[in-house]
């Protein structure tokens, strides 16, 4: 059994990704402001905001006394506002910074001085394709999302070999909240741009961070791994955010 901690695992990715663990057998802890829709066997709500680098460190330091040790970290919270460069405010420039890229940061760190100590462990985190390309509305959330990249590298060069480094960037996932936000018309439009022809679901995002943290990747870091269905493969990248609908969560 290993003992996970995954931020943002309330809901979409993030609660695909604990279920996935905890049916597993592994014990699974989630950091996130707002509680499960419903609860999972074997994963612990532990209500708290990632940008408070407080309350990450009490979070990190709860589950490693709880069970002496802390195997993987699963970096996922995230947030993004759609709006022009030329209209967007500084407090919600640095509330998307504060959660998608400063709290990697400090999970990531509250964890790795935790595995660093005990020998060994896995850093893992949510980054996106929209670090990879320009996407109209997001300006801030794609600086953040190429950051996480950035800091995967770097962590994985200064804690190897004794920690493993590694993120994911999903293309456009189906989960229940963007599904909502779609109309049949629209979820057909942005289909369309995809070359694998559809969304991802959470459960294969879910998949990749259960490989990631598994022995089967233990030659794996510094690494970002892209599921996008093709996505960025092309030129279809840009025509496809600004086609994203209004309010619309990405990954």
């Amino acid at each position: 059994m290993r003992i996970v901690l995954i931020s943002g695992a309330s809901s979409g990715i993030g609660a695909a990704t604990a279920a996935r663990f905890a049916g597993a057998g592994d014990q699974v802890y989630n950091l996130d402001l707002q509680p499960p829709a419903e609860p999972t066997p074997g994963v612990v709500w532990l209500p708290g905001d990632v940008a408070d680098w407080d309350v990450v460190e009490q979070a990190v330091a709860r589950v490693h006394e709880e069970h002496g040790r802390l195997d993987v970290v699963i970096a996922n919270a995230g947030i993004s506002i759609r709006h022009h460069v030329l209209e967007t405010s500084p407090a919600e420039i640095r509330r998307v910074v504060d959660v998608n890229l400063l709290g990697v940061f400090a999970l990531w760190q509250a964890g790795a001085r935790r595995m660093v100590a005990q020998g060994g462990g896995v850093l893992l985190a949510t980054a996106s394709v929209n670090g990879h390309r320009g996407f109209p509305h997001y300006a801030d959330y794609n600086a953040t999302k190429a950051g996480i990249a950035a800091l995967c590298r770097t962590f994985a060069l200064e804690l190897s070999p004794v920690v493993r480094v590694a993120c994911v960037s999903p293309g456009a996932v189906l989960t229940p909240m963007q599904l909502a936000e779609y109309s049949p018309d629209m979820l057909a439009a942005v289909n369309a741009r995809i070359p694998a022809g559809r969304h991802a679901q959470p459960e294969e995002i879910a998949a990749a961070y259960f490989y990631l943290a598994s022995a089967e990747a233990a030659f794996m870091t510094g690494q970002e791994l892209v599921i996008d269905g093709g996505e960025i493969a092309g030129s279809t990248t840009s025509d496809f955010g600004a086609a994203v609908p209004q309010g619309s969560h990405l990954h």
